[in-house]
């Protein structure tokens, strides 16, 4: 290549004007040139061969977007694939014991044990029911004797206050 040629390159190189393939052209001028070069292009002769020397030196970086990414594929072990049967299936059982419990909650009663007698003959019935109100009447006056005793102690305090006032 001429010297002409490469100056105009510089020239371009330096203005920030040249492509890349001019700047390839350059890094080839100066790798391969060995004879002695006139002043004004021994400037950039170091730039220039270390340019080549990097290019050869550095690995190629493929650069890819978001859009050219490879597909992976994802190996699941062999369970995940039935485990949403397997969820919605307890899903079922649950709601249909659930609605099986209310039913049977609901249902009335088969034995009539709710609203049978306890006792065929109306007396007898009726001296239970007197024997269960006794019971119930001896504990109230039980009650009724520890009452009375509270109420000693309130008329006591009532007297203390009326005093106090």
């Amino acid at each position: 290549m001429e010297y002409s040629n490469i100056r105009a390159l510089l020239e371009k190189y330096w203005a920030c004007e040249t492509t890349e393939e001019d700047e390839a052209a350059l890094r080839i001028f100066y790798a391969t040139h060995e004879d002695a070069l006139p002043a004004d292009l021994q400037e950039a002769a170091p730039l220039f061969q270390y340019f080549h020397t990097a290019e050869a030196e550095l690995p190629e970086i493929e650069i890819r977007g978001p859009w050219e990414e490879e597909e992976t594929k994802i190996i699941r072990p062999f369970w995940q694939g039935w485990m949403k049967y397997a969820a919605i299936l307890l899903v079922a059982l649950g709601i249909g014991h659930s609605v099986y419990n209310f039913q049977q909650k609901n249902k009335p009663e088969e034995t009539g044990m709710v609203f049978r007698d306890t006792f065929d003959d109306p007396k007898i019935a009726y001296e239970e029911t007197q024997k269960a109100l006794a019971i119930i009447s001896k504990n109230l006056n039980k009650g009724k004797t520890q009452m009375e005793k509270l109420s000693y102690f309130n008329n006591a305090t009532d007297l203390i206050q009326g005093n106090n006032n």
